[in-house]
Order: structure tokens, then sequence, then C-alpha cells
């Protein structure tokens, strides 16, 4: 998981699934920079680009810069390892 650290994390303080995952991945030692789409606008018109035109968080993007939103752990886990 070398480039874990270069995982971003798009989310609110409120949610509850992205509390979830980031104790999920804090325990399976993956990094991530997180970002409040509530305070970035422009982050959230990125979240909602690739949500056909949502707001939905937890959106993750990964280094090579394609996403997944609200993904399980093993989906977080089996993504890093490629």
């Amino acid at each position: 998981m070398s480039e874990a650290s270069s995982v971003i994390m798009y989310s609110t303080e409120w949610c509850g699934y992205c509390q979830r995952l980031k104790a999920q991945m804090k325990r399976a030692g993956i990094e991530y920079t997180e970002v409040d789409i509530e305070v970035d606008a422009e982050s959230a018109a990125f979240v909602a680009s690739v949500n056909g035109g949502n707001e939905v968080v937890p959106t993750l993007k990964f280094p090579d810069g394609t996403t997944l939103t609200n993904p399980p752990i093993a989906e977080v886990i089996a993504k890093m390892a490629v």
C-alpha cells in the first residue's frame, strides 16, 4: 500500500458512513487525506461530477484517478493492492 497517502476521502463531518469507513481504513493501515465537501466547493463539484450530479459521501479518489463511492473496506483494500 505504498501510495496510500495519495487517497483522498471526500466526506462531511456528520456522515455516519464516512465515520465508519475512516475507522475501517485506520484499522487497515490505509492513509488518506480527508476533504470536507461542505467547506470546499470545488471538491463538492468534483464529487457531484463522479456521482451523477449528487454529492454522495464518502467518495474516495485513488492515485490512478479512479473513484469509489461508499465502498466496503474490502473493496478499498483490493483497490490499494493493484
